[in-house]
């Protein structure tokens, strides 16, 4: 993800980084936050941010409280707001 400043002032952002199990077994968040960066820039700086994805994150807990992954479709979400934010869905296989 790409963030400037394009005014004349230093700005602050905050980028948040939220996941969506697209169909599961149980009922998750719509989305659910797995990180976020906040970050000053300086007028006309722009900077690249980048969040890791790691299996656990698409995990949940199964009615035993064992983790669980379960193959399927999930929408991955990153902007400076739940509402705000751009989209990729990517494939979970078994």
């Amino acid at each position: 993800m790409s963030l400037a400043t394009t005014g004349a002032r230093t700005g602050t952002e905050v980028a948040q980084f939220y996941i969506r199990d697209r169909v599961g077994s149980v009922t998750r968040p719509v989305k659910k936050l797995k990180g976020f960066q906040k970050l000053k820039l300086e007028p006309g700086e722009k900077r690249e941010i980048s969040f890791e994805l790691a299996p656990q994150d698409l995990s949940f807990p199964d009615a035993t409280g064992a983790m669980r992954l379960e193959p399927g479709e999930f929408e991955v979400f990153v902007g400076g707001s739940s509402a705000v934010a751009v989209s990729v869905v990517l494939q979970v296989l078994p």
